[in-house]
């Protein structure tokens, strides 16, 4: 859909216009109760998995760059600042290469509904500034190039296989002509360390259009559940770099209750102590964030008493590459999603769809897995807490609260040759014990602790749930007094 000039400025300037009322919006905004923040974070809680998904113009690069490999490793939607090209020699090599196929969104929703995600993250901008939206304040984005309005389709498709909606959005830019990417020294950019090409920047003009932007995102695809912001650095962040504040408040005055990460600072108080991916702080002020987003990366205690989500690859690259053959194995990825629930955090696994949206193979049987797994397992992840027990040599725990009574899902990872496996330091009366697969079990308190026999061999080869259905709250005795911590 190429515009012409006048009417792209004129778009632009309209919804420039439409934006500015927010930042007065923004002193008078109430604190919110924890109440309420409980009631909007709920189903997010609750959802323990969802999809997140790579995709744009490096997807059709596929990891090569004029006819040479650029690396067998390494996140690929970077293509563009590794091979340190400029934007209109990186959008003449992608663009061509960049095909949607018809059908590509169904396929990703169905996807993901079938391995048990219950939302889906998915790139609307990466760092390359194309954007997936028709968008009226640029002709970089898949409504002038394509005549295509992929956010569109992408949501369609996820409504209708009854799944959340998250949209990833990079707060950097590496087309447009006012990106100050010279502010930072910490940044990426496919020309950092040179002088701009175009002579000096406004980075305030580059601002104004990545809200006008975020204000099409918020305003034409109906309820959106998760905005997923990438990224700041330490030397570059928040109101100075983005009117964070301001970008934030614009999202909610049309989805009050959406979620959001906390990307678009990097201070102690919104969750990160370094420029590491693992490098994130235990602390998070509601005002910086709902979650914080370890990648690549299971904290080894959880967060306690903070919401988190670990996003990870299921090779090592984001976006896709075909060069990129380190697939990690089912058993790899069900662990890690139930080490991750047992800690009381979401698992956002990523896929890298290809140039014409397909999905790799190797990523659909890994879902697929996982898929077969949710289909027995679901409720010994789904709407589950963090385990106060701590953590068994056999395997993991995750747990479940419903009325007056508890459910332990215990996570047998390694199945026991003896026939039977110990749940210390726990003294409820035992209700109730069973397979989620079937079989034999049975369970009896002994000596400060229950005994959970399990005769035979493992009913899952990765992980076999047994549900131990316990009296009252954990840990405490019939009379109600405190029997462990």
């Amino acid at each position: 859909m190429r515009r012409p000039s006048v009417l792209f400025a004129c778009g632009f300037l309209l919804v420039l216009s439409l934006c500015r009322g927010v930042a007065a919006e923004v002193s008078a905004a109430e604190p919110e109760s924890s109440v309420a923040r409980d009631a909007r974070m709920k189903w997010w809680r609750e959802a323990r998995f969802g999809m997140f998904v790579h995709w744009g113009l490096y997807s059709g690069l596929a990891g090569t760059w004029q006819g040479q490999v650029v690396g067998t490793s390494g996140g690929m939607e970077w293509i563009q600042e590794r091979v340190k090209a400029d934007t209109d020699r990186y959008a003449r090599a992608a663009l061509p290469l960049f095909k949607p196929k018809p059908d590509f969104a169904r396929e990703w929703a169905r996807l993901a509904r079938e391995a048990g995600c219950s939302y889906v993250v998915f790139t609307t901008k990466h760092h390359d500034g194309f954007a997936l939206h028709d968008s009226k304040v640029s002709e970089f984005d898949a409504g002038s190039q394509l005549q295509r309005d992929l956010v569109q389709e992408i949501v369609t498709a996820l409504r209708a296989e009854g799944l959340r909606v998250g949209f990833y959005h990079s707060v950097i830019d590496w087309h447009h002509d006012q990106y100050g990417y010279r502010l930072s020294q910490q940044l990426p950019h496919p020309l950092k360390g040179t002088p701009y090409p175009n002579g000096s920047r406004q980075h305030g003009r580059y601002v104004e259009y990545l809200h006008a932007q975020v204000e099409e995102l918020a305003t034409r695809y109906g309820p959106i559940d998760v905005l997923w912001w990438d990224y700041s650095s330490q030397d570059f962040q928040g109101d100075e770099a983005w009117r964070a504040t301001e970008l934030m408040a614009r999202v909610r005055k049309h989805h009050p209750g959406i979620l959001m990460n906390n990307r678009l600072y990097r201070t102690p108080e919104a969750g990160w102590k370094s420029m590491g991916t693992d490098g994130f702080a235990n602390m998070l002020d509601p005002r910086f964030g709902d979650f914080i987003t370890p990648e690549q990366h299971i904290p080894d205690t959880g967060i306690p008493g903070i919401d988190w989500e670990t996003c990870m690859t299921l090779n090592t690259t984001w976006g896709y590459s075909a060069h990129d053959q380190a697939w990690k194995s089912s058993e790899t990825l069900i662990r890690n999603l139930v080490d991750i629930a047992s800690k009381g955090g979401n698992y956002l696994l990523n896929i890298g769809p290809t140039g014409d949206g397909s999905v790799p193979q190797e990523s659909v049987e890994a879902l697929q897995s996982i898929g077969a797994w949710m289909k027995v397992n679901r409720q010994s992840i789904v709407a589950t807490t963090a385990s106060p027990v701590a953590k068994p040599a056999w395997g993991r725990i995750t747990v479940q609260e419903a009325g007056k009574d508890t459910t332990l899902y215990l996570h047998v990872l390694e199945w026991p040759a003896n026939g039977h496996i110990r749940l210390e330091g726990v003294t409820n009366v035992v209700r109730g014990v069973r397979r989620l697969a079937g079989g034999p079990v049975d369970a009896v308190s002994q000596n400060g602790g229950i005994r959970i026999s399990c005769s035979g061999p493992a009913p899952d080869p990765v992980d076999s749930v047994i549900a131990l259905q316990l009296a009252g709250p954990l840990f405490r005795n019939p009379a109600g007094g405190q029997t462990g911590k």
